[in-house]
């Protein structure tokens, strides 16, 4: 997956995807400044089981980890089941608030 480009687009609170010039994956999220929450995984439907929505979690995740300053919160059901797959990445995990 050498071919893709990875971009954070803080203005419109999203990840993307791109292969060449086809936008190929979306993450979309909330940063409150602690916590990021990682609401909708989306692959283009023609670009679908081919890995995307895995990389660019896994991208976005490498990113969060280098910067060290939030903590991620797994909305979207893809995300959450990313996590489960990928253990080693728990620490990064917000703790659910109490009651939840």
């Amino acid at each position: 997956m050498a071919d893709l480009s990875f971009a954070n687009e803080t203005d419109a609170s999203r990840y993307t995807l791109h292969r060449g010039d086809d936008l190929v994956s979306i993450l979309d999220y909330r940063d409150d400044g602690r916590t990021v929450a990682m609401t909708r995984a989306y692959t283009v439907p023609v670009f679908r089981g081919r890995g995307y929505a895995a990389e660019i979690v896994a991208r976005a995740v490498a990113e969060l980890e280098q910067r060290g300053d939030r903590r991620v919160r797994p909305i979207c059901w893809y995300v959450a089941d990313w996590f489960t797959a990928h253990p080693e990445h728990a620490e990064l995990l917000a703790q659910a608030p109490r009651g939840s």
